[in-house]
């Protein structure tokens, strides 16, 4: 795949420490740059990782709790005040543009660029988002509110000898945060080349993650082994393991083609 990769802009659970900043992530395929998640801090990574955010057009948001979303308002104020003027499209369930719009119209109205909000459906798998070369899809995730993971496809354009065109896939990467343990998405995944799995706790507290609906680093990798998946990222670290490396060694005796995710990684598809 040309130049498929993923930039970790936070990686962090609800509260922020001073390693770790809530949830977002870059991807890039085909030289195009999709944002998923907006936590707070976002933006200031971006800058400092020199991401111009005029190559960035379309967002994805999993679900509306504040750390995967209240990066947005700063974002897209930002990008009034450099006088963009391409559209923004955002991608999230229908609640998110009630909840922003007030807000965009009073801090900044009169932006010269256009903001797209297309309802998705967190509770179905379905392709959201297609161009010539790159397909995205929601998956069902289990949280506390109504949550979605995000599929991305590499596809080309194969001719054929009768003139129309397959769709052939080259490479996938699979983000699925927040979420409890649930083999559903197995078939939906499988096969990825990588796969970002949340891996709020230890396996040492099990007991809190089903309480609050989040996974261990182990049943993260538990998901990889059986999607059978070529790298799996692990994240969304609860703030009360200061030591990450802890997650690895729980997660590579089950999947050993583990990395973590720290923020301003760049990994490879």
């Amino acid at each position: 795949m040309s130049n498929g990769k993923v930039t970790i802009l936070g990686c962090g659970s609800a509260k922020p420490t001073k390693t770790t900043s809530p949830s977002g992530q870059l991807v890039e395929l085909r030289d195009k740059l999709f944002l998923v998640d907006c936590g707070e801090g976002v933006l200031l990574t971006m800058q400092k990782l020199g991401i111009r955010t005029g190559r960035l057009y379309n967002i994805f948001i999993t679900h509306l709790h504040g750390d995967h979303c209240f990066g947005l308002m700063g974002l897209l104020t930002t990008l009034a005040m450099l006088k963009r003027t391409q559209p923004m499209h955002i991608y999230a369930q229908p609640d998110l543009e009630k909840l922003l719009k007030p807000l965009l119209d009073y801090h900044c109205g009169d932006r010269l660029y256009e903001i797209i909000f297309h309802p998705i459906n967190p509770r179905k798998h379905e392709v959201i988002y297609e161009d010539r070369t790159v397909t995205v899809e929601t998956m069902p995730l289990k949280h506390g509110v109504p949550c979605c993971g995000f599929l991305f496809k590499e596809t080309r354009r194969v001719p054929k000898e009768d003139g129309t065109f397959d769709h052939v896939t080259r490479k996938r990467y699979a983000y699925c945060t927040d979420t409890q343990y649930s083999e559903k998405i197995v078939p939906i995944i499988e096969g990825v080349d990588a796969l970002y799995h949340e891996s709020t706790f230890l396996q040492e507290m099990s007991a809190r993650s089903k309480e609050v609906k989040h996974s261990t680093a182990a049943e993260a990798a538990t998901i990889a082994q059986k999607a059978k998946v070529g790298k799996l990222i692990l994240g969304h670290y609860s703030a009360r393991v200061e030591d990450h490396s802890l997650f690895l060694q729980e997660a590579k005796p089950i999947f050993e083609n583990t990395i973590l995710a720290e923020e301003n990684n760049v990994i490879e598809i």
